[in-house]
């Protein structure tokens, strides 16, 4: 989700990773970021708990 916020910043979150979230000055800023930060969530979780290629699921962003 991307959405502006009252001081006119894009302020992009995925619902599936909770806390995952970012912020950019324009839509395509915020966009590059949620990425970035998508990716970093990733890695955390993975760090937590060993990977279970069974319960992987791929998807695109």
């Amino acid at each position: 989700m991307i959405e502006q916020d009252e001081a006119g910043y894009f302020v992009a979150e995925v619902p599936a990773f909770p806390g995952c979230l970012s912020q950019g000055t324009t839509r395509e800023e915020a966009l590059e970021n949620i990425k970035e930060a998508v990716e970093g969530w990733l890695e955390v979780m993975e760090a937590k708990q060993e990977f279970n290629p069974v319960q992987a699921v791929e998807m695109v962003v």
